[in-house]
């Protein structure tokens, strides 16, 4: 059966006489025959499930006017409104927005803020009778992830989950669609799916890549195509025959719920009604994905583990056991080493790093959360979280914006009843290790008897079988002959009992013997023979690094000897691959510290090329700015992300700081004077605070206003700033007309100040219409703009 959602609200709210910047969610209470009529004309139009009026009525938002006390008032006025409009046959979903704040690291607002936030909406919701739980429109994962946990704990009502993606298919911080449907599958959400942001045209590739990856049910919910200005207003131009046009497509790549957003209006919802409501599922495509691999997620990124899918490399170092400096730094709170260890392991080829943090003394779960915390900004593989401590292993997996590893889960009763529920909580996969009460089974029929009960505890708590990587466990052969035969045979008995992917520490095996490399790269080549999928080790070990690219070849994972043949053809240089050196040059190890946001070593490397005689201008035109201008093409491409960013924008920050004490007084440092507001009656900031956070690290002067900003206001602040740039932002379709007024406001008063608008519902049309100067997509555009016009201006 294909269901149909309604349409957008807002637009609907403001038709009806809502004035701008008057909270909507207050007429739930006020003028609850309004949003009971909108409802209606909803249901008349097909709609088989209604949102209620309560995107926005979180604590957090709330809070903006004065309501904070209101949210359970509010929420169960919203759905009293629904259900008068409803007979028997129609469903309420009680809408869930986002809180407008980024959580840590990305923001300010904690995950158990977040959380506490989500649960008390949602618990309102819940005791007032509605049917669903629908979270939507949320750009960061972590937040979803906030938002779906206090979901399954506050209601046992179905929860969907839609994210928005722009059109490079990802989420404002860097999450794709197909790693963001696996995070949440497999943290329970019940139907996953995608909202606002685009037009259906635009939705329809998701949807399919969503498709590809889940049994789930899909939703989707689209704009009426994207907003233009006309006559001063904001319109969306997609006529109600095209919106069921697309809803058929849509459900032909695989969606069961669909309905509109931004822009639509009943008369779109009775086109959808009529264009996919009666399809029979039976003429639909329908596939059911076996899971024969465990998928793995970082914020951005997907890897598979599995014999269908290339060797995974777990990097093994961040590990203190035996390595006094990197205990040494896990104790003091610095993690440079931690994170030097990271970076240089992904440099030599690592896929997934294994984080560690047992020291002796400290409090580890305050150590994990802040390793997984920094990790998730700095790298984007995936992360295995090492630990035996029950407390150190939520606290990583609460911090960590992904589907991590868990290392490792045995048999032991205290094992499996503390840490198999927080797998299932967090959706997090388990390394599956076969030791029993008993001890180490010595034989693999005994190994793979320990793993099955193990798995059969697992099922019973609710995992399923994309949910394990099995430890073919093994012992160092210098103490048992056998050792390397049973692990290897282990593997096998794995790959034709039960098909999950398998790993092991591939180290053990040499422990006590000399020229340990030799031992570990030999037995890496039987073990991947064996069945081994991602083996445990130390990237930088090049004899490692030649048995992986060469067993490749010959096990077929490199058709051609593609791989093999870049890395090893004859050069005048080594055939050896070295992990890669840091540069000699003090200039250069700046720009790479900027690039790979080491924000802690950045500092002591510019006090040292200072003392070393390189000038304030040399280190800023040649590793700063040359730094940030690569990380910002690497943003434009694809290749790195929102968190990347505002990590190296933080460390280019803390490097100009530096370089700022050397200067005498008299100097200036500031590129520019920039004005930042949300245009008055729209109160979310989160795009804007980005901006401005990266504008301030690349050395312009901000001042920020603030959200809900009058046309007036910053007409005054910016002839009394005598500001160089005003930028402009707007999320809501409703307020988008504010842009133009505002621009219009500033010309009138002679404010000859760069104009720079952006949002999430403006395009380059949009602000063309508005005769704004410049449209900035994203916060790296908006800097590279603001450089531009001020080297101009200088000239």
């Amino acid at each position: 059966m294909i269901y149909i959602f309604d349409g957008a609200m807002g637009t609907m709210l403001q038709n009806a006489g809502l004035p701008p910047g008057y909270c909507p969610e207050l007429w739930n209470q006020e003028q609850p025959a309004v949003i009971t009529a909108i409802h209606k004309s909803y249901i008349d139009s097909g709609s088989d499930i209604i949102e209620t009026n309560t995107f926005g009525a979180n604590r957090i938002k709330l809070t903006h006017y004065g309501l904070e006390e209101k949210v359970a008032l509010l929420n169960t006025a919203a759905v009293q409104a629904a259900r008068a409009a409803c007979g028997p046959a129609t469903k309420i979903a009680g809408s869930v927005g986002p809180t407008g704040k980024l959580i840590v690291p990305l923001g300010d607002l904690s995950f158990d803020d977040a959380y506490n936030v989500f649960f008390e909406q949602i618990s309102a919701l819940d005791q007032a009778g509605v049917d669903m739980i629908l979270i939507e429109t949320i750009i960061d994962i972590q937040e979803m992830r906030a938002a779906l946990l206090a979901a399954k704990a506050a209601s046992k009502k179905p929860v969907i989950c839609q994210m928005s993606f722009g059109a490079d298919e990802r989420t404002v911080t860097g999450t794709d669609p197909v790693t963001a449907t696996i995070i949440l599958e497999a943290m329970g959400a019940d139907i996953i799916g995608v909202n606002c942001s685009l037009g259906p045209a635009q939705l329809l590739p998701i949807v399919e890549k969503i498709a590809q990856t889940t049994n789930c049910p899909i939703s989707v919910q689209a704009n009426a195509g994207m907003p233009s200005l006309i006559n001063k207003q904001t319109v969306f131009p997609m006529q109600p025959e095209e919106m069921g046009h697309w809803a058929k497509k849509l459900v032909a790549a695989g969606a069961r719920y669909v309905g509109g957003c931004c822009g639509t209006t009943p008369h779109h919802i009775k086109s959808i009604y009529q264009a996919v409501k009666h399809l029979s599922l039976s003429d639909l495509p329908t596939v059911q994905l076996a899971k024969k691999f465990t998928a793995l997620t970082s914020r951005s990124k997907t890897i598979y583990l599995g014999a269908d899918h290339p060797t995974v490399i777990i990097g093994e170092r961040i590990n203190p056991t035996g390595r006094k400096q990197l205990a040494a730094d896990i104790a003091s709170g610095q993690f440079i080493s931690v994170k030097k260890e990271a970076l240089s392991q992904i440099r030599a080829g690592a896929q997934l790093l294994d984080v560690n943090m047992g020291v002796p003394g400290i409090d580890q779960a305050k150590a994990m959360q802040y390793a997984i915390q920094e990790l998730s900004m700095l790298v984007d593989v995936p992360l295995v979280i090492d630990t035996t401590d029950v407390n150190a292993l939520e606290a990583g997996l609460k911090a960590y914006p992904g589907r991590a590893l868990i290392n490792s889960v045995s048999a032991e009763p205290e094992r499996l009843e503390s840490f198999l529920p927080l797998a299932k909580k967090y959706g997090a996969a388990i390394l599956c290790l076969p030791i029993s009460p008993a001890g180490v089974p010595k034989t693999a029929q005994d190994r793979l008897v320990v793993i099955q009960e193990i798995i059969h505890k697992a099922f019973e708590i609710g995992l399923k079988p994309g949910d394990f990587v099995l430890d073919a466990l093994i012992l160092t052969a210098a103490a048992d002959a056998r050792a390397g035969l049973e692990a290897l045979a282990t593997l096998k008995l794995y790959r034709q009992h039960l098909g999950y992917p398998t790993t092991m520490g591939l180290s053990n095996i040499s422990f006590g013997l000399p020229r340990r490399d030799i031992i570990n790269a030999t037995f890496c080549a039987m073990a991947l023979d064996a069945g081994l999928d991602a083996p445990i080790l130390n990237p930088y070990d090049p004899l490692m690094q030649q048995t992986l690219a060469a067993s490749a070849l010959l096990l077929g994972n490199d058709p051609s000897g593609r791989s093999y043949s870049v890395n090893y053809a004859p050069t005048s240089q080594s055939e050896e691959r070295a992990v890669p050196l840091t540069p000699k040059n003090i200039i250069e190890q700046i720009h790479l510290a900027i690039v790979s946001g080491e924000k802690e070593a950045v500092v002591p490397l510019v006090e040292q090329a200072l003392r070393e005689g390189h000038g304030s201008i040399e280190i800023s035109e040649q590793a700063l700015t040359t730094a940030m201008n690569k990380v910002g093409i690497a943003f434009g491409n694809g290749q790195c992300f929102l968190p990347q960013v505002l990590l190296a924008a933080e460390s280019m920050r803390a490097a100009f700081l530096t370089i700022k004490k050397e200067l005498p007084a008299h100097a200036t440092t500031s590129l520019g004077t920039i004005i930042l507001a949300t245009v008055k009656g729209d109160i979310h900031d989160l795009g804007k605070n980005i901006v401005a956070a990266l504008l301030e690290n690349n050395g312009f002067t901000v001042i920020d206003l603030g959200k809900d900003i009058s046309p007036e206001k910053i007409v005054e602040k910016a002839l009394e700033h005598k500001a160089d740039i005003v930028g402009l932002c707007a999320l809501m379709t409703t307020t988008m007309p504010q842009i133009d007024h505002t621009i219009a406001a500033l010309k009138a008063a002679g404010c000859s100040a760069q104009t720079i608008v952006g949002g999430a519902v403006l395009t380059q049309e949009y602000a063309n219409q508005a005769n704004a100067d410049s449209y900035a997509a994203n916060g790296v555009d908006a800097v590279t703009i603001a450089k531009n016009f001020m080297a101009d201006k200088a000239q």
